[in-house]
Formats: structure tokens, sequence, C-alpha cells
């Protein structure tokens, strides 16, 4: 499969307005100023697509074995990262300046790119995709349009959750991870909030209750997801969704939509993304986070293309491992400090930052089986769609 010739250097891109919802990165982009993109070379360029396009299409996946370094004298191509996290744009320009390898970051939300990388298939524009949620990267996985069969060596060290995340066949790796959802409200208006998700059902929380839309919020569809897996089952968590309808639910689009009718009173409680949550505390001291039996866990996850060539393939390996290295882990927790970088880490001997709170041993949680609730993200959004926001 032959090799990109790297792209030059984009000039400064003013790139479209950010999605309704989707979250601003001033943290991010000020950490890719400091780092120097000038000394290192192009820097990664937050826009809605990427400047040109990946490695172009083969016939077949790129054999899943080999180093995860190219060959010193081999001119590096460019890599081009698709990412839905608050801290893409830092980590690829730290990434960038200490390899040298010329790294674009295209930052949307998860469904747009993932849509895009299904549209792409087997003549891909992107090497790595970065995203919350390891039921999209099952569905991926299905199509064959993820290098399987390698693991970066920092796994070997990853605590009980991490080891637990790990596909058997090796198509993606975690990276982090949050809760979906956690419960959040303020306490100026609730000093005694739930401590079971059946208790937002009762007529205490009737009109009180907000959540994101699945089908808009990447992070939601693990969560209905799992309180249907924990009730036993897709009927039984379709009628906890009806009794919360019924009792006065509140849907919006994103985090944003649903914690800003939460600092205005619209709503009591909220149930979003830990990290979303536990950033909105930052600008009301009011607003705390609770953790519920059972929390989902929802991994961060980066996948590398099947269908790209080796040797950006043996890039996206040393972009994975950078990532997972105390040097990416740093840029992870100081990209996105309000929102993104609110996580748990994965590597033992790393740990979360100060505002994250709640150890993860101490909190109940439960994973979903991405090949089995992947499948099925669809048509229960669907479901959701018709029978809950309608």
């Amino acid at each position: 499969m032959p090799h990109r010739s790297p792209r030059p250097c984009p000039g400064p891109l003013p790139g479209p307005l950010p999605p309704p919802g989707r979250r601003t990165l001033p943290a991010a982009l000020a950490l890719v100023a400091a780092i120097g993109l000038v000394a290192a070379g192009c820097g990664p360029t937050k826009s809605s697509s990427a400047s040109g396009g990946g490695n172009g299409g083969g016939s077949s996946p790129a054999a899943t074995s080999g180093g995860s370094a190219g060959s010193a004298t081999t001119k590096p191509v460019p890599l081009v990262i698709y990412a839905a996290e608050g801290y893409d744009a830092a980590e690829g320009a730290a990434f960038q300046k200490a390899t040298g390898i010329p790294t674009t970051v295209d930052d949307n939300s998860t469904g747009p790119l993932t849509t895009k990388i299904e549209a792409e298939g087997k003549n891909p524009h992107w090497d790595l995709f970065w995203v919350d949620g390891a039921t999209v990267f099952a569905g991926l996985d299905q199509l064959h349009l993820l290098l399987q069969g390698w693991e970066p060596p920092a796994t070997s060290n990853y605590n009980s959750v991490g080891t637990s995340l790990i596909p058997a066949d090796k198509s993606y790796t975690p990276t982090g991870v949050t809760m979906a959802a956690a419960l959040v409200y303020n306490t100026k208006l609730v000093k005694k909030p739930p401590t079971a998700w059946a208790q937002l059902t009762e007529p205490q929380w009737k009109g009180a209750v907000g959540m994101n839309d699945p089908s808009v919020s990447g992070p939601t569809y693990p969560y209905v997801a799992g309180i249907m897996q924990q009730l036993g089952g897709v009927p039984q968590g379709e009628a906890f969704f009806r009794e919360l309808r019924a009792n006065g639910l509140h849907v919006y689009q994103t985090n944003t939509n649903t914690l800003q009718a939460l600092e205005t009173g619209a709503i009591k409680l909220a149930t979003v993304q830990s990290s979303a949550g536990i950033g909105a505390g930052f600008a009301n001291k009011d607003i705390k986070v609770e953790y519920l039996k059972y929390e989902t866990v929802l991994p961060s996850c980066l996948g590398i293309s099947a269908y790209v060539s080796k040797q950006a393939q043996a890039e996206a390996k040393r972009f994975v491992e950078f990532v997972l290295s105390p040097a990416g882990q740093r840029v992870m927790q100081s990209g996105d400090p309000h929102g993104d970088s609110l996580f748990f880490p994965l590597v033992n001997g790393e740990s979360p930052l100060p505002a994250v709170g709640t150890p993860l041993a101490a909190i109940p949680t439960q994973n979903l089986n991405p090949y089995v609730w992947g499948p099925r993200e669809n048509s229960l959004n669907s479901w959701f769609t018709s029978h809950i926001i309608q």
C-alpha cells in the first residue's frame, strides 16, 4: 500500500462554529500555543474536517502485527486523528512536539465523526479515532474498520477497571473512564438527593428530572443501556423511562443544555456524564455529584484504522503509547481541566485531578458489553425519540 506524501502545513483556519451544545476548548488551545507548534512543524488544526486525507484506501486491512515505531530513516507521514475529547488538540500538539510527526486533530461530536468513518470505509482519511464510549468502537470493529491484535505495553500496568475494558480482539484501547451518568443536583434546591435510580420516578421528583437526548449526546446512550442492563433487559428499561416520562422527565440535547436547566432551577436533578457534572461545580459551588448503584463505566477509547499504511499504523501506535505515558496523561489532565480532563486514569500510579473527588474504587460500577449493546444503539435511540421525547 503506498504511503502518503506529507501534507504541507495548513494556514490558520477559522473553522465552523461548534455544533449546538459542543463544548469549546480554550484551555486546550492555550496549551497548544504554549507547546510551540512553529518549532515542531504544522500542529493540530481544530476544524470540522482534517486538512487533506489519510493514507488512502487499500483493498484489505494492513497486517495486525509489527512494532510500534517506524524506521528511523523513514520520513514521517502526517497523522490524522478524528476526536471528540476536550483535551485532544493539546495531546496532538504535545505528541507532535515530542516526535516530530505532523499531527492534525479533527475535533467534532462523536456522531458526525462516526458517520464520516463509516462513509469513508476502506478509503479512510483518518488514522486514529478517539471518543467516549466503547459501543461505537464495537460497531466499527464489526465493520472490520479497526486494526486488531495490538495493545500498548502500558496496558500491562492497568488497574482492574482498565483491564476489564480491553476488548478480546484488541481492536481499541481504553485511555480513561468517566461515569454515565452521574446524578447532579443543586444543594440549594435539594437537601436529600435520591439514593437509587428507581427513586427518580417518585412523586416528589415530578417535573424535576432532566437528562440528555441519547441520539444527540454520545455519553447518554451508555447510560440508557446501562439502566436497561441492570434492570434485567430492554423491556424493563423501557418501562423505567416511560415512568420517568410520566413523572415529567425533561430531555435536552446535550450536557450544556441540561446543566443550564439545573442552574436556572428549571429542573432539580440532572443525569449527565460525571466529568460534565463535576465541571459545572467550578462555576457554581452549589452543584454536587452523587454516584448511584450502579454507575455505567464510560471509557474514552483510541482505535487505529485497519486501512492505512503500516507506517501510518506504526505512528498511530506511538500516539497511543504517548497518551498512556506519564507525559501524555498530564496533557489529558491539563487540556480540559473543567471538562473531559476530570476522568479516572486506568494506569496504576496515575491519579485523577483533585476535583474528581470520589475514588474510583468507591463508586459502584458496572461494565456494558459493547458488542451486545452497540448493535442496539440505533434502534434504542429511535425508540427513545418516539416514546420518551415525543
